[in-house]
């Protein structure tokens, strides 16, 4: 069974998309900041796949940070990385090769569908 390690740093959406994703079938790890997140990273956890918003906290890209350096520790590691706020070329040009972005607001069948096309890409 994949583990999908959610990186949110709004309490309510966290929960919410832990649950979505335990009930599909997945394990979860969770990780309000990118700090956290790292932590769970660069540990021995099994992680198939990072689910991370874009802003977290008062940093709006630290989840694109979050991404590189979770590629460079887990390089086969799929990203999916989501936001509320409008994708620029620009940022999406930062995105790790196997990665997607999931637009907030998002279904709860629109958010675990992507997450198993990225795991089958994978």
């Amino acid at each position: 069974m994949p583990t999908i390690l959610i990186v949110e740093d709004e309490a309510p959406l966290l929960i919410l998309a832990e649950s979505v994703v335990q009930n599909a079938g997945y394990k979860t790890l969770t990780a309000a900041t990118r700090t956290e997140a790292q932590s769970i990273v660069q540990s021995d956890a099994q992680i198939d796949l990072l689910f991370t918003d874009l802003g977290l906290g008062d940093q709006p890209e630290a989840g694109l940070e979050l991404g590189r350096s979770s590629a460079e520790a887990r390089p086969a590691l799929p990203i999916l990385y989501t936001s509320a706020r409008a994708l620029t070329d620009g940022m999406r040009s930062l995105f790790i090769e196997k990665s997607d972005f999931l637009p907030k607001p998002y279904t709860d069948d629109q958010m675990i569908e992507a997450i198993k096309r990225l795991l089958q890409s994978g």
